[in-house]
């Protein structure tokens, strides 16, 4: 399984706009794409205008095959003039889990 780990930092002032449009696209990934597996948001404690998004994905291609979704699209549409920063690490899932 594929992870992929993003860390937003956000302008100042975006985290209403930016949470309605990532919420609903982690709802419409999981519901509508069978081989995402989790798609998580996060909010960070010590770290202002910060979200983290936390996605297993079934293999890489899945992941590109997310980013082709009219979710996706829709979604970034809104999101990117929201964000000041965003980094990605990459990762292999090693254990999930079992209950989820």
């Amino acid at each position: 399984m594929y992870c992929i780990v993003v860390k937003t930092q956000l302008k100042p002032g975006s985290r209403e706009p930016f949470l309605k449009a990532m919420l609903a696209n982690a709802e419409a990934s999981v519901r509508e794409e069978p081989k995402c597996l989790v798609f998580d948001v996060l909010e960070a404690h010590e770290e202002p205008d910060a979200f983290y998004l936390y996605e297993i994905y079934t293999d890489q291609e899945a992941l590109q095959d997310h980013k082709e979704t009219a979710h996706y699209q829709s979604t970034r549409a809104i999101v990117n003039e929201l964000i000041a920063a965003q980094s990605v690490v990459r990762a292999e899932v090693v254990a999930m889990n079992p209950a989820r």
